[in-house]
């Protein structure tokens, strides 16, 4: 997917094609992972659509709960959503960092290779 580090880096255009795809591709994860919480914040929590997106949301922003939860079922779902959208931001801002992550690396070894 990525170059050798005896190639040159990509160019530009190339690059910041690669770096779009990788956004699309996290934004389509967060995506599905909102729809999940939705859904599960409607079907645990009895909530509306638009609160169970709001919640769903706001968890998986960090902010923390917007709605009351009387049942346990719907107070499971929320912590096992909440560690779940802990681990999705991580993965998220990883494929987002990592073209830019190995386009850096892949500079130093690149330069290093051309002196030799």
């Amino acid at each position: 997917m990525y170059e050798r580090k005896d190639h040159p880096p990509l160019p530009w255009p190339l690059f910041l094609r690669r770096a779009g795809d990788h956004i699309a591709i996290a934004g389509a994860l967060i995506g599905v992972v909102v729809a999940l919480g939705t859904w599960g914040y409607w079907f645990f929590a009895s909530l509306a659509w638009i609160d169970a997106f709001l919640n769903a949301s706001m968890i998986l922003s960090g902010m923390g709960p917007v709605d009351h939860l009387a049942t346990s079922g719907a107070k499971l779902f929320a912590a096992l959503y909440a560690l779940f959208s802990g681990l999705v931001f991580v993965a998220a801002m990883g494929i987002v960092l990592g073209p830019w992550m190995h386009r850096l690396v892949h500079q130093f070894h690149f330069e290093d290779d051309a002196d030799q």
